[in-house]
């Protein structure tokens, strides 16, 4: 066992307070460092030999050096990346550094290099992972134990994680939902034992960006097109972008110039740290286990530009996040009636480009949604595409009658209403009054882990 076990008993801080102060880091390095370094492609070749993982000068401190040249808070390493390779002394797989010419646990000498100079320690962990097979259609619970098991060596052997990055889940391009991987056991697992790590799922493109939807934080990958509002965003955010053209290594990155750092630092790090936004920006290792020179250079000009001032973050008082499965999703629903196509069933099918539309002629619309047998709920989500329902009603049926939940006002584009435990057939909504024609993305219930 390592030597820096994290001690139980950790006193959780709150969300807000946790949510502050990754905001407030504003600034770090993303190290895409793992097998797909080695093969000029940022998705690696999942039956890759493990042999050819060799970085036979690797120096973590010349990463932590190179970070704070450029006024950095953290890093955040690639601890396993969609192939599966593991770089940390894993019980869980051979598919591992440690089966590598190296065999040196690069998690550990990452976290120790970056500590020792004053950084916080972030991680990325994939749940996506085309080694072993955990891919859409695919997914066994011999895989949810691996990922477990995976995360639990992660958030026990290494000390104080302040943040856990987690990508290939509910993506388009990795499809495998929050269904086929328990979210909330997950998300619920890193907080028992980190319970002050900030959870992050990079699944920006998909959900409303008032909305906290499996996540902390809200994240943005602006390489893929996903792009924050400076003016508007009140979230608190994280976004990121690669140094070099790719996310790993490749050949042609030591002569190839890198992103202008000046403009790094006027266009997108000063505005984005103004929309409560903290940035990412990665620096990838080259094969000997050494960051280029040309990169090197660029953060020293990022630090010579630009310093985190430590002005105090201040955030809008916020929904907890929604961790839990929609049992509302491809439900039997009804309503009245519907503008031409736009019906019901719109409202809950997990996409929120789509949505029910209330005909105009309408002057009470209402939502409803049955389920196929008495379910315990606790929580009701209503995502509009824009805030026009102010005055509403929302009921469950049980024991033969409909009883009521909410009866008020809420003018916020997300309504998010939280109650304790009640068994239901039914829920349904009942507008009274809108600014508009109704427009509902997304009307979602939920059975919370509390």
């Amino acid at each position: 066992m390592l030597n820096a076990q994290v001690k139980t008993g950790t006193p959780a801080k709150p969300l807000a307070a946790l949510q502050q102060e990754f905001v407030a880091d504003r600034f770090g390095m993303f190290i895409h460092f793992n097998i797909p370094t080695y093969m000029d492609q940022d998705w690696a070749d999942p039956e890759a030999s493990p042999a050819i993982f060799n970085p036979t000068k690797l120096n973590c401190d010349q990463w932590a050096k190179a970070a704070k040249s450029a006024n950095m808070s953290y890093g955040c390493i690639t601890t396993k990346h969609h192939s599966g390779f593991c770089i940390w002394d894993t019980k869980t797989t051979d598919y591992s550094v440690m089966h590598s010419p190296l065999k040196r646990d690069v998690v550990k000498e990452y976290a120790d290099a970056f500590r020792k100079n004053g950084l916080k320690v972030y991680l990325y962990y994939s749940i996506l992972d085309t080694h072993h097979q955990l891919r859409p259609n695919a997914i066994t619970p011999k895989h949810i134990q691996m990922v477990k098991a995976q995360i639990t060596e992660l958030m026990s052997n290494y000390g104080k994680i302040d943040a856990l990055i987690i990508d290939g889940w509910d993506a388009p391009w990795s499809r495998i939902s929050y269904d086929d991987v328990p979210f909330d056991e997950i998300y619920l697992l890193i907080k028992s034992l980190q319970p002050n790590c900030v959870v992050m799922d990079l699944n920006g493109a998909k959900y409303p960006a008032e909305g906290m939807y499996y996540t902390d934080i809200k994240t943005y990958e602006m390489g893929a097109g996903q792009r924050i509002s400076t003016e508007s965003n009140h979230m608190p955010a994280l976004a990121c972008l690669p140094l070099q053209q790719n996310w790993f290594w490749e050949t042609s990155h030591p002569n190839t110039p890198v992103k202008d750092p000046v403009k790094l630092v006027n266009e997108t790090l000063i505005p984005l740290n103004k929309a409560n936004c903290n940035f990412i920006l990665n620096v990838a290792p080259n094969r000997d286990g050494l960051m280029d020179e040309n990169a090197l250079a660029a953060l020293k000009t990022i630090g010579s530009m630009w310093k985190n001032d430590k002005a105090p973050v201040t955030l809008p008082e916020l929904d907890a996040p929604i961790i839990s499965s929609n049992l509302a999703k491809h439900q039997y629903a009804n309503s009245s009636w519907s503008d031409d196509s736009e019906i019901m069933d719109f409202a809950n099918d997990d996409d929120f480009g789509s949505s029910w539309v209330s005909n105009k002629s309408v002057k009470n619309p209402w939502y409803e949604v049955a389920f196929k047998k008495d379910q315990a709920i606790n929580t009701i989500v209503i995502a509009e595409r824009k805030a026009n329902i102010s005055n509403y009603k929302l009921e469950y049926f049980a024991e033969g009658a409909w009883k009521t939940l909410f009866n008020g006002e809420n003018t916020k584009k997300i309504k998010v209403h939280r109650f304790n435990r009640v068994w239901a057939s039914k829920v349904r909504m009942s507008i009274d009054k809108a600014q508009h024609q109704v427009s509902i993305a997304e009307f979602q219930v939920y059975n919370e882990r509390r």
